[in-house]
């Protein structure tokens, strides 16, 4: 294991009031934060100016911060059998910053999860170059699966999130040497 902590970015990919999506990120960047061998950086989308419209040009603070990062977690709603247009815009405004990186994907929706959010996103960060990682965690029937502190009910999603951040890591450690050893696009 490399000694510096991979930086791993939590990308909140809704942006819409009364959503969801801070329960999902707050358990689960909690879960990813007892980790050793990860840094920790939460994106809520909703802070950012593609929330407010659609940025003519980049944010130059969240460029920043994707391109620091060594992987990525994608927490996304399903919308319409598909994923939210900031978290798109988000994605579609930035090439470099995701080439040759590890993305997870935790999904939540009604009856499917989020699953079709994931499906789609996995073609879109192929077509920029990045690796996507088979294993994810999916919420369906999102209003039911957390309790009052924001912890999910059933304990099978820790393990699904451990067993994603455990992939993720490895990805990660060897995407970064590979990246280091030749610079991606070289």
């Amino acid at each position: 294991m490399s000694a510096q902590p991979l930086n791993v970015a939590i990308i909140t990919g809704s942006a819409l009031q009364g959503r969801f999506s801070p329960v999902v990120t707050d358990w689960f960047a909690a879960r990813a934060r007892d980790r050793e061998d990860m840094a920790i950086d939460v994106v809520d989308l909703a802070g950012t100016p593609i929330a407010q419209g659609f940025a003519a040009a980049p944010d130059p603070g969240l460029a920043d911060r994707l391109a620091a990062a060594d992987a990525f977690v994608v927490i996304t709603p399903e919308y319409n059998h598909s994923f939210p247009a900031p978290l798109k815009h988000a994605i579609d405004q930035h090439v470099t910053e995701w080439q040759a990186k590890p993305v997870a994907f935790i999904s939540y929706g009604g009856i499917s999860g989020g699953l079709r959010a994931i499906e789609q996103l996995r073609l879109v960060f192929a077509e920029l170059h990045a690796v996507t990682i088979r294993d994810t965690v999916s919420f369906h029937r999102i209003w039911e699966c957390f309790d009052g502190t924001g912890s999910p009910k059933d304990p099978e999603a820790d393990t699904a999130a451990d067993l994603l951040l455990d992939r993720l890591a490895w990805w990660g450690r060897a995407l970064r040497r590979a990246r280091a050893e030749t610079p991606y696009g070289s």
